[in-house]
């Protein structure tokens, strides 16, 4: 049973959450956007939007009932597997198109989220787990290129960074091993604002950014125009919506672990249903496909909360950023390498959580660790060399261009391929054993 907790505590919490998600909410419209020349103005209402529909699609989630919502404490934000094909498509085919086929997307995955469920089968303990651990290896080289400033700082490396992120880290795991009960989930918190207030004695922080937002912004459907539909683009996003799925069904199981809930495929349906719903809500207010996040399990591991009061209030805190974007600015103060050093230990515990996992395996079998090693070779491989699969046709380069595409379908694979014998031996065998034990009775 998943604990309650007041709405004071539930709020702070919430708030740990958002700011462990916030940069990639905000770095997905900025790279959008800069990429295909929007001015400052409609920039402004990309970022302010996506943060309300992150949060709406959060809501969506965490409400359980008859048709969608997967009941578990996830936080939803802007896919940036979607990243490429929107500047693609807008690029050729202008916004409206882009919005067209993200509209027809989430109409897609709303229809076929039952069959998308059937899918659950195909992930045993050593599909869940290594899925579940080449998601936070995927992640790690971000939260490590963060701690040096950031891929694109011109003081990547520098020995202040180094000193910022690893104080950061310090902080979090000084709360984590002294803090008691509330305290310690909050070891995340405490370690960005400590981090950032460090940084702040030292290098004077910009505040222009808080200073040019505004205090209201009232989001409003089809901002860039009535949505166009084209074939190639909803085709290709439907591609897009499909890596979702597989990235989302990882993420799911990973949080069934963590709060011993079990998920059936009715669950996964649901949950499938709400990304659908997502979808459709960022096609209509002109945002994004949205996904799970990943960085936000490990957060829920690290401080061992578990309740959906936290990633609700987390959901309404994004809704009223986005409505706010005085208060948004603020989250943007965070130093880069401040924010790398809190995220990279919450990626190292997105890996511990598939080790564990893994450990329900049965290692005597040869072939699952076949499985396991050519899953995260492969996964990571993809990860750190895209370049790997660049001679590909662009619709199958942006499935398994993603570490965690590659890793996920290897795994699928060679389990059903390599294990398929065995499963179907072992239910003989059980088959066999209950024959001769209602025999003997």
């Amino acid at each position: 049973m998943i604990e309650q907790i007041s709405k004071p505590k539930a709020a702070s919490l919430g708030l740990q959450h958002v700011l462990a998600m916030y940069a990639g909410a905000m770095l997905v419209p900025i790279l959008v956007g800069g990429a295909i020349g929007l001015n400052s103005t409609q920039l402004a209402y990309l970022i302010a939007i996506d943060l309300v529909t992150c949060g709406i699609a959060t809501l969506l989630q965490m409400w359980k009932n008859r048709f969608f919502g997967i009941g578990l404490p996830v936080v939803l934000g802007s896919s940036f597997v979607a990243v490429t094909p929107m500047i693609a498509i807008g690029t050729k085919y202008g916004m409206t198109a882009i919005y067209g086929a993200i509209i027809a997307t989430g109409l897609f995955l709303i229809l076929f989220a039952k069959f998308f469920s059937k899918i659950l089968k195909l992930f045993p303990p050593v599909v869940t787990g290594t899925v579940v651990m080449i998601i936070g290896l995927s992640l790690i080289p971000t939260g490590v290129k963060n701690m040096a400033g950031g891929a694109s700082s011109p003081e990547f490396g520098s020995l202040e960074n180094l000193i910022f992120s690893l104080l950061t880290l310090f902080i979090i795991l000084l709360v984590q091993y002294f803090g008691r009960g509330y305290i310690k989930s909050l070891a995340v918190l405490f370690g960005i604002i400590i981090g950032t207030a460090a940084y702040g004695f030292i290098n004077p922080i910009d505040f222009s950014t808080l200073g040019d937002a505004s205090w209201f912004h009232l989001p409003a459907p089809f901002y860039f125009g009535v949505p166009t539909f084209e074939l190639v683009p909803i085709i290709t996003m439907i591609i897009v919506g499909i890596v979702v799925m597989i990235e989302s069904t990882g993420v799911f199981l990973a949080l069934s672990d963590i709060t011993k809930q079990k998920l059936t495929p009715k669950d996964m349906e649901r949950g499938y249903r709400a990304e659908g719903i997502a979808f459709l809500l960022g096609g209509i207010f002109n945002a994004f496909p949205y996904n799970t996040f990943a960085q936000n399990v490990g957060l829920v591991q690290m401080s061992g909360v578990k309740s959906k009061n936290v990633t609700v209030a987390a959901g309404i805190i994004l809704i009223g950023l986005g409505l706010i974007p005085k208060i948004a600015a603020l989250a943007t103060l965070i130093p880069t390498a401040v924010l790398g050093g809190a995220t990279v230990v919450m990626f190292g515990m997105i890996v511990s959580s598939g080790i564990k996992m893994l450990s329900k395996v049965d290692f005597t079998n040869q072939n699952n660790l076949l499985v396991i090693a050519c899953s995260v070779s492969l996964g990571l491989g993809a990860t750190v060399v895209p370049e790997l699969f660049s001679s590909l046709p662009a619709a199958l380069k942006m499935l398994v261009g993603d570490g965690l595409i590659t890793g996920s379908l290897t795994a699928i694979t060679m389990n059903l391929v390599l294990n398929f014998k065995r499963s179907k031996k072992e239910k003989v065998q059980v088959s066999e054993t209950t024959l001769i034990s209602q025999g003997g009775n």
